[in-house]
């Protein structure tokens, strides 16, 4: 009863013996490229080195510009006017501005694997100048600058060779005479204790934390427990504090 399955196999093993090696693999690649959606060269790159195959350049540029958009919790039409003023700044071609795009879109969605990039710009004067500035302009596009947003870019700032002094004397709004929060540096602090953790916990506790934390207030959780409307928008708020709060102490620390 296997005979003409055996059979079946051994006649599709002749078939594919017989297809040059080059064929082969381009009848394979066509499949894995129809399965995962790859039909270019780049994005090919970007699912095997993800965030990192976007760090350098505009695209760097531009990526750190979305993740400060999105800090806040939704990015608006003034920065996303930010972004166009950015690029004509920067007289981008077509090409170019359609990866600015790209990187800008994917940035607002992922922090990660932000701190080697940056810290190959460390002797690197003027590239990382203009980086930061156009990060405080991003940051001031609603008029008023949150301390996640100004964390962000002092951190940033940190790891391309700055001091604090000298990335805040960047900021063209002139720091805190422009709606500068009052707990300017203090969102790491609070980050820490939304989630109750030290800044020495290891990885893993604050891992553990996050996790616990999340589970408890996630608002599926709560609207299944009989939870009102309030309470559900209360407890989806709790979640983006805490995935915030998260995302900030694992920038800040290093580690995924």
């Amino acid at each position: 009863m296997f005979w003409p399955i055996t059979l079946l196999g051994a006649l599709i093993g002749w078939l594919i013996a017989s297809i040059p090696g080059a064929l082969l693999g381009a009848l394979l690649g066509q499949g894995v490229d129809r399965r995962f959606g790859l039909n270019s060269w780049a994005k090919l790159r970007d699912r095997v080195l993800g965030n990192k195959a976007l760090m350098q350049g505009d695209e760097l540029l531009f990526f750190l510009l979305g993740r400060l958009a999105k800090s806040g919790g939704r990015i608006s039409e003034a920065h996303i006017q930010t972004a166009r003023r950015e690029m004509q700044r920067l007289q981008l071609s077509s090409t170019a501005q359609r990866a600015a795009i790209d990187a800008f879109y994917r940035g607002k969605s992922s922090g990660d694997g932000l701190r080697e990039p940056l810290q190959r710009l460390k002797g690197r004067h003027d590239t990382a100048k203009a980086v930061l500035q156009a990060c405080w302009r991003m940051a001031r596009a609603q008029g008023q600058i949150d301390a996640r947003q100004h964390e962000l870019i002092m951190l940033w700032g940190k790891w391309m060779g700055w001091d604090a002094a000298a990335i805040v004397a960047l900021d063209p709004s002139g720091g805190r005479r422009q709606g500068a929060p009052s707990n300017l540096g203090g969102a790491y602090e609070q980050a820490l204790r939304l989630l109750g953790v030290r800044a020495d916990s290891e990885p893993q506790a604050i891992k553990r934390a996050y996790r616990r934390l999340l589970s408890k207030h996630h608002p599926d959780k709560q609207a299944g427990a009989g939870a009102t409307t309030q309470q559900v928008r209360e407890a989806t708020e709790r979640t983006r504090e805490l995935h915030n709060a998260y995302t900030l102490i694992r920038e800040r620390r290093g580690f995924r």
